[in-house]
């Protein structure tokens, strides 16, 4: 057998390649690029060795390069891999087993790759169901990149390329409860929101067939309902014949701390449920729960899916399942987030740059304004923050929101205290250096 060595590839080669054969829209984070080369738990390691802290890559949801998930997908690929077409023990397994976390009457899966296939799988179950097409979405919202789910990420509609005025996507308000029409500091907040989700589906000719929100809004700026908000927009929706989809991409298994799902702490019970990248800790895995009566309705048409529910998306689905359980990592978010917001409440009192400190368990958002009165977002800072927590302090994190003034904090759910604690000091040296070099 002949050896082959493969040819060490440079930063400034990558880089090239990248200019060379790849969409201009694929953009790499930082104003320098990092090239990674490894992974670890909460962290990482560039092409030269340098150790980072990893404190908002939400896809290895227990950790990069976990051990059992990595054995479970190398064995399952060694074994047999292919599609659903194949009676195989794992799916049903693990079809119960993500259940068994749902309230009732959620009890039917159908597995895919990603978020937005659930996304846009749910958007098609609930129009066959409702015999409608309108849909309600928040706006900043972001639910996926297939043609279906850009066309409900208002997000996304600001730049070149975007759907804009689709008669039948409808924007509604975000109900924040930082900056919103209507904030945290009203107490008839949610109800005024749901009585403009009336208005807004009794403009409808034909009807609504779904509201579709993150539980928690993440790309939009991890932004954190009014009280009661989708209680009362659940009631708004369903009242006009629509049904209910929470997004729970990037806030479900436990990241949220107080609740395995983070509809669930809003008191609500969807009528689906869309699952994505933390379901794979980095293998592309999502699924879509929903009731018997919406699955029924949609199964005079075959669903089938070539690599959703094959036997190795499904042993990394149970593996993934196993540590969130054993490693006990809903409760390491809980105590943790509260350990750090703790902190990042204290810093909000010494510098005022910093207008709002919101989140639960390892979810959060530090957002930075220029001033607490108009609340104008700061997108330098923000930007200007995590460049140099990048540079002088490798730690890794991102900024988002409409005004791009928003820290997003969701780590790989092993985050420690002591990972917090660096974090939040290091943020107290840029901002007291901020606020020297600005007096």
């Amino acid at each position: 057998m002949v050896s082959i060595t493969k040819k060490p590839i440079s930063k400034d080669e990558v880089v090239q390649l990248r200019n060379d054969h790849l969409c201009k829209g694929l953009r790499p984070s930082y104003e320098k690029p990092i090239m990674m080369v490894k992974g670890r738990a909460q962290y990482m390691w560039d092409e030269e060795g340098y150790e980072y802290l990893d404190a908002y890559n939400n896809v290895p949801h227990a950790g990069h390069c976990h051990p059992h998930i990595v054995q479970a997908a190398t064995a399952q690929l060694g074994e047999f891999n292919s599609n659903t077409r194949y009676l195989h023990p794992l799916i049903g397994q693990l079809a119960k087993r993500l259940t068994q976390t749902m309230p009732s009457p959620l009890s039917v899966v159908f597995f895919v790759n990603s978020g937005s296939e659930a996304n846009d799988l749910a958007l098609r179950l609930a129009r066959v169901y409702t015999k409608r097409r309108n849909v309600l979405v928040l706006n900043e919202a972001y639910h996926g990149t297939t043609m279906a789910c850009v066309e409900i990420s208002p997000q996304k509609h600001y730049g070149h390329g975007a759907f804009l005025n689709l008669e039948y996507i409808h924007k509604l308000a975000v109900p924040d409860a930082y900056k919103g029409k209507y904030t945290r500091d009203d107490p008839q907040a949610a109800e005024k929101y749901a009585a403009e989700i009336r208005d807004t589906i009794a403009k409808m000719p034909d009807g609504v067939s779904a509201f579709i929100a993150e539980s928690i809004q993440g790309v939009g700026g991890q932004v954190m309902y009014v009280d009661q908000y989708l209680a009362r927009a659940f009631e708004a929706v369903r009242a006009a014949g629509g049904v209910c989809i929470s997004d729970e991409v990037q806030t479900g298994f436990g990241r949220i701390g107080t609740h395995y799902w983070a509809f669930q702490q809003q008191n609500v019970v969807p009528d689906i449920v869309t699952i994505g990248k933390p379901f794979g800790n980095g293998y592309p895995l999502g699924a879509v729960v929903t009731t018997p009566a919406i699955s029924e309705a949609f199964s005079g048409m075959e669903y089938f899916n070539t690599f959703g529910g094959s036997p190795a998306a499904m042993a990394v689905g149970l593996a993934l399942m196993d540590v969130v359980e054993n490693e006990q990592l809903q409760k390491n978010a809980l105590e943790v987030g509260a350990h750090m917001i703790a902190g990042l409440k204290e810093l909000q009192k010494r510098f005022p740059i910093i207008g709002d400190v919101r989140g639960s368990g390892l979810f959060v958002g530090v957002e930075f304004v220029k001033d607490r009165v108009s609340r104008t977002p700061d997108s330098t800072a923000a930007k200007r923050i995590i460049n140099t927590l990048r540079e002088d302090f490798r730690i890794l994190i991102s900024y988002d929101g409409p005004g791009q003034n928003v820290l997003r904090i969701k780590p790989p759910m092993c985050f420690s205290k002591a990972n917090a604690d660096s974090l939040v000091k290091a943020l107290s040296y840029i901002l007291a250096a901020m606020a020297t070099s600005s007096a």
